[in-house]
C-alpha cells in the first residue's frame, strides 16, 4: 500500500515560516533593548548636567571685605576726579582678579 507524503513545497514553507517568525520576534527583542539603552545613556547624560557645580566655582561669593572698602576708596577717588576711567578700571579689574 502506498502512503501519501505531505508535498515537501508545504513543509518547507512551515520551517521557513516559523523561521522568518524567530527572526521577526529577535529583531524586535533587539530594538527594544537598543531603544533602552538609548534612554539610559540619555537619563544619565541629563542627570549629569543636573549635577552640582565644580568645586571650583563654588567660591564666587563675592570680593573680601578689604577688597570692597579698597573698591569703595577707588570709586571716591574717580568721582572727585583724581582716576581717570581707564585707571578706575585698571584698579577694579585688578581687585576683582
Amino acid at each position: 500500500m502506498m502512503r501519501r507524503r505531505r508535498p515537501l513545497l508545504r513543509s518547507a514553507a512551515l520551517v521557513g515560516g516559523t523561521a522568518a517568525v524567530a527572526h521577526h520576534a529577535g529583531r524586535r527583542s533587539a530594538q527594544r533593548e537598543e531603544e533602552q539603552y538609548a534612554q539610559g545613556a540619555q537619563d544619565a547624560q541629563s542627570q549629569q548636567s543636573y549635577a552640582a557645580p565644580a568645586p571650583a566655582a563654588a567660591p564666587s561669593a563675592g570680593p573680601s571685605e578689604d577688597a570692597l572698602a579698597k573698591l569703595k576708596e577707588l570709586g571716591q577717588l574717580h568721582d572727585q576726579g583724581i582716576l581717570t576711567d581707564d585707571e578706575f578700571a585698571a584698579q577694579k579689574a585688578k581687585l576683582l582678579g
